[in-house]
């Protein structure tokens, strides 16, 4: 019978092997499994805004992030299935270049690629989504700024811990959807981590590239006056600590803890 889910070890050593493919893929093929992956996302954030929308005046605060995490789950699941490059997951090729099996120059490439490919995606999906006014469904609009407003207002510190802990759950949401065997235990793989995190409140530098465009782009049509939402907010008070939040979380606890506890020392 075949296997239904591979071992830790087992599922560390392939994420090391797929990690081989930077130094083959194309940079074309990277750039356009980037911009899906931008889109992907986009699409759980966007689902994940419309649903907690008015969620918790109806059923609470936490059902509200319950329900919302769920929804989210989707863009994880497009990505891992359908395939595409994502910048927060590809901190586990760390593990092939701990293993000396591809060299850090290509990791640094490949990520400066991921995360423009994925910026660019969540850009183009904000603005079609404003484009089509679904905001006007309810209090869609409001909810949206409101999200973005206060992704605005952390402190560099409180960004950069929510990242640690976003990357941790979703680069282990990664690790056993790689275990996993076939479809639905890749999406249930997928489902409860990022249930997980987004329930929890933490941080996801791609989502964010969704979330807070959204919220400026509906401030900016809506002629709303939200001072703290702001495009230099967005990079420099969100993006760059919950960029380098995710890294910290997905390449020390995931990535580096792994290949420590099951290939350091090995030649496989």
């Amino acid at each position: 019978m075949e296997k239904r889910f591979l071992t830790p070890i087992e599922t560390t050593q392939l994420i090391a092997t797929n990690g081989r493919r930077v130094l083959t893929q194309p940079l074309a093929r990277t750039w356009v499994l980037s911009l899906l992956a931008g889109f992907y996302i986009a699409f759980g954030a966007e689902l994940a805004t419309l649903v907690t929308s008015d969620a918790s005046t109806h059923l609470g605060e936490g059902i509200s992030r319950l329900l919302g995490g769920s929804v989210f789950s989707l863009g994880l699941m497009l990505v891992v299935i359908c395939g595409a490059e994502l910048f927060t997951g590809n901190s586990l090729l760390t593990k092939t270049a701990l293993q000396g099996q591809i060299p850090w120059q290509k990791i640094a490439e490949n990520w400066a690629i991921v995360i423009i490919g994925n910026l660019v995606g969540s850009l183009f999906l904000a603005w079609l989504m404003v484009e089509s006014e679904l905001w006007q469904i309810g209090r869609v609009a409001e909810h949206a700024v409101n999200i973005a407003a206060a992704k605005c207002e952390l402190s560099f510190s409180v960004a950069l811990v929510r990242g640690i802990l976003c990357n941790w759950l979703v680069c282990l949401a990664v690790f056993m959807a790689t275990a996993a065997r076939d479809i639905p235990g890749k999406m249930l793989a997928c489902y409860v981590p990022i249930m997980a995190f987004v329930a929890s409140g933490f941080e996801h530098s791609v989502a964010n590239m969704y979330f807070i465009p959204t919220g400026l782009l509906l401030k900016a049509k809506l002629g709303l006056q939200v001072a703290e939402l702001t495009w230099t907010n967005f990079f420099i008070s969100n993006l760059i600590p919950v960029t380098l939040g995710n890294i910290i979380g997905g390449v020390v606890f995931v990535g580096f803890a792994y290949w420590f506890a099951y290939l350091k020392g090995t030649s496989e």
